[in-house]
């Protein structure tokens, strides 16, 4: 591709196509195709939210996160702003990486963020979309429905030659704060795992991590589903309906409620995502998972022999 023309690419504005009643109707479900967005960029009521976050290993092993938006100001979708996850979207006090936020810090940065009561929200990321999946859950979490995540993301955005632009958007914050009230039934607490390893409650146990970091370590009882196999290699898109049923077959199999896990509540809500794919509702993110989980020296850990 010529400079000139990456430059043209990397500029391009969308055309206002839809109004926000029209864009509404086009996420009845969690995720948004590349097309679809194309057609509704700059719509009245539609905020594009960038959510990646840059993930590393530490000297000691252990995994360190880097803020996206460096990557975000070299290319992003037009119009797209940045969510910072790691400050913004997260408690940067807590002491366990993406702890959830109060009500008032979520509601403070989704209005800085452009989001109102009744604005369409769409969320991608860099990688496999389980960053995206995080930000939809915690939207949800807190009473705001109008969201969806991009399939594929900005990696099938960009390998369809779509336009991106460069620099980071002004902010400007919504005209109608967000409100944000916590609802039940979205998050699942230390208790509530012990309390499945205790038996006096009936539960499934899944986990997000990789396969190789599930090998190594997992809450005892707990079924792999890792999130890195949602996803369709060649497009960055998730699976079709009918290979997803295959990954959480054993998870389907059962009536019980589930209960996902990862390191850091993460790849548990892509986890979750997909099972809303799959018309279950009866999922909740352990927001502390591996992290608060592996905290305490006498907590039950076991393995998969080599």
């Amino acid at each position: 591709m010529s400079h000139e023309a990456e430059q043209t690419r990397q500029t391009a504005t969308a055309t206002p196509t839809a109004t926000a009643s029209a864009i509404d109707a086009g996420i009845a479900g969690p995720l948004v195709s590349t097309q679809w967005l194309a057609d509704h960029l700059g719509a009245e009521g539609l905020v594009v939210l960038d959510a990646s976050v840059v993930p590393a290993t530490g000297a000691d092993g252990r995994p360190t996160y880097g803020s996206g938006r460096l990557r975000h100001e070299e290319a992003h979708i037009p119009g797209a702003r940045f969510a910072d996850l790691l400050r913004a979207f997260s408690d940067p006090d807590a002491e366990h990486p993406f702890t959830r936020p109060t009500a008032g810090a979520f509601a403070a940065a989704a209005t800085a963020a452009g989001v109102g009561p009744d604005t369409t929200v769409v969320v991608y990321d860099g990688a496999v979309g389980q960053w995206a999946s995080r930000l939809w859950w915690l939207f949800r979490s807190f009473g705001h429905d109008r969201v969806a995540v991009l399939d594929g993301g900005s990696v099938a955005w960009t390998a369809e030659e779509r336009p991106v632009e460069s620099g980071l958007a002004a902010s400007v914050p919504a005209d109608v704060p967000f409100a944000a009230e916590e609802r039940d039934g979205f998050w699942s607490d230390r208790t509530d795992v012990e309390a499945i390893l205790s038996g006096e409650r009936p539960a499934t146990l899944i986990c997000g991590t990789p396969p190789r970091d599930f090998a190594a370590r997992h809450i005892p009882g707990s079924i792999s589903t890792p999130a890195v196999r949602l996803v369709d290699r060649a497009t960055n898109t998730f699976l079709p309906r009918a290979e997803l049923r295959a990954v959480f077959a054993d998870v389907l199999a059962s009536p019980d409620p589930v209960i996902a896990y990862c390191g850091a509540g993460i790849a548990a809500a892509a986890d979750a995502l997909a099972l809303a794919l799959l018309g279950r509702d009866d999922v909740t993110v352990y927001d502390g998972s591996l992290s608060e989980w592996v905290s305490d020296p006498a907590a039950p850990l076991a393995s998969v022999a080599a």
